[in-house]
């Protein structure tokens, strides 16, 4: 598995997308070195239960929500 940092998957997004949804590769995603996240293809027959499990946790999500401001708002928020 290929391991890739934070800056360089911000820099090379669609591409590497494109090879994990085409060539099925996987990505450690890297911080300062240490691993902090894997990046998979879902497999084919996993995603009708994949997306259900989505669905279940942004559901979980919203009722626990707080905030006036959506998680766009507050991201673009952090991110000035």
């Amino acid at each position: 598995m290929t391991e890739i940092g934070i800056r360089e998957l911000k820099n090379r997004t669609s591409e590497i997308v494109r090879e994990v949804r085409e060539e099925r590769a996987e990505y450690i995603i890297t911080h300062r070195g240490q691993p902090v996240a894997r990046l998979v293809p879902i497999v084919a027959e996993d995603s009708g239960q994949a997306i259900e499990d989505l669905e279940l946790l942004s559901r979980e999500i919203s009722a626990q929500w707080k905030s006036e401001k959506s998680a766009v708002e507050l991201l673009t928020e952090m991110r000035r």
